[in-house]
């Protein structure tokens, strides 16, 4: 009995699939009526394809410039005919000084020995130094050119922002008192 049950079962799912993919169902009918109509409706006429323009090759001739996509770069000052080329030299020992920024150091008064004038410079950790005309001191390679009771002239060498470098002239006066 158990072996006839478990063949009538997929029988009869087999039935039940089948009868209900019959086209004979009312239910369809609108949708069949629809498709009858549509299809019997003449077909609209096909635009024509367009005419297509012959491929014309675009010559690129900016291809030595600037890129678009990076900023430009700032103008060189011009040199001066005859200027000299102006770059610090890299094989000079650096002095103690050179270490500090120019404006974190203090004139603090002069000396004159044996007829050398000497400037008294003040570091940010309070130590006293002696310089004179031709030493360096700052971090962008201040060479003292003169010394006055009242100041310290110096030239610095300084990058000019595009690759290169200026020479300018900065002056550190003697410190106040208070």
């Amino acid at each position: 009995m158990v072996s006839r049950i478990r063949l009538l079962v997929p029988l009869v799912l087999v039935a039940m699939v089948i009868g209900g993919c019959s086209s004979d169902r009312p239910r369809f009918a609108d949708i069949d009526q629809f498709m009858q109509e549509v299809r019997a409706r003449p077909n609209p006429p096909v635009d024509p394809l367009p005419e297509f323009k012959p491929y014309e090759p675009f010559a690129y001739s900016a291809a030595g410039q600037r890129s678009p996509f990076e900023p430009p770069a700032p103008p060189r000052p011009p040199r001066a005919e005859g200027q000299e080329d102006v770059k610090p030299d890299p094989n000079r020992v650096r002095q103690y000084l050179e270490q500090f920024p120019v404006n974190s150091l203090r004139m603090v008064g002069t000396l004159q020995q044996d007829g050398t004038f000497y400037a008294l410079i003040r570091d940010p950790e309070g130590g006293v130094h002696r310089v004179t005309i031709g030493d360096y001191m700052g971090q962008d390679h201040g060479r003292i050119l003169a010394i006055t009771e009242n100041a310290i002239e110096l030239d610095e060498i300084v990058r000019d922002g595009v690759g290169g470098w200026l020479k300018r002239s900065r002056t550190v006066q003697l410190a106040s008192t208070d």
